[in-house]
């Protein structure tokens, strides 16, 4: 059975120091890492405001022109009102008539 010491001590030493310098180095790795992905993070929260405010620039468009199309609507919509107003002046005659028609039946008794 060969001797267990038999190893030599540059190779342990070169082993050791290799897990030596992992073993330092760790704290380092994980620090990285975790700013690494803070700074991830923090950009998609920037990309995520920038697409907020492009919705909300969206939906103010949105709203200004269905503000101006009402606003441009306001003549139309006032030359329906007077025609329709036009169109019922005969109403009034139509009534005057039929009152005087049910006039004429009612005396003729």
């Amino acid at each position: 059975m060969p001797d267990p010491v038999t190893v030599n001590p540059m190779v342990t030493d070169a082993v050791t120091q290799s897990n030596v310098k992992v073993v330092g180095e760790s704290p380092a790795m994980a620090l990285s890492t975790l700013y690494q992905s803070m700074a991830h993070s923090t950009g998609i929260l920037f990309e995520n405001a920038v697409s907020a405010q492009q919705q909300q620039n969206i939906l103010a468009q949105a709203a200004v022109n269905q503000g101006v199309m009402q606003i441009y609507s306001m003549d139309t919509m006032a030359g329906a009102g007077a025609t329709e107003k036009v169109g019922q002046t005969g109403v009034s005659d139509n009534l005057t008539s039929l009152l005087t028609v049910l006039n004429a039946f009612g005396s003729g008794r």
